[in-house]
């Protein structure tokens, strides 16, 4: 693991752990600053959706699609560099942090669904 990249570290320190310690919150802090930040806000409020299809990230404004650690958001689209794993937006932080601590709101159902009921 000495070889891994600091998201790696924090990622596989988290996995097991199973839940956000001080150190690893840290981590987060510390190498992706504010997005980091507001990421672990959005596991702590339950702002992570799972459905079928796609996993949600319900964000200030819209919700946003993270598949694969890619978003939708502008954030990802215009402002981060997809080849820098230290560079990604808070809603896909979000999601990789929600899954090893099992905080991600599972729902049974399509995303289109929810989105004809909106």
């Amino acid at each position: 693991m000495s070889e891994a990249n600091p998201v790696e570290r924090w990622q596989a320190a988290l996995e097991e752990a199973g839940e956000l310690t001080p150190e690893i919150v840290g981590d987060i802090s510390e190498i992706h600053g504010d997005r980091g930040v507001r990421a672990i806000e959005a596991v702590g409020e339950n702002r992570v959706k799972s459905y079928r299809d796609f996993t949600i990230v319900v964000g200030y404004d819209d919700e946003y699609i993270v598949e694969d650690g890619g978003c939708t958001c502008k954030d990802s689209e215009y402002n981060l560099d997809a080849d820098d794993p230290t560079e990604r937006c808070w809603h896909s932080l979000a999601v990789a942090i929600a899954r090893r601590v099992g905080h991600v709101d599972y729902h049974d159902m399509w995303y289109s669904e929810v989105r004809e009921l909106l």
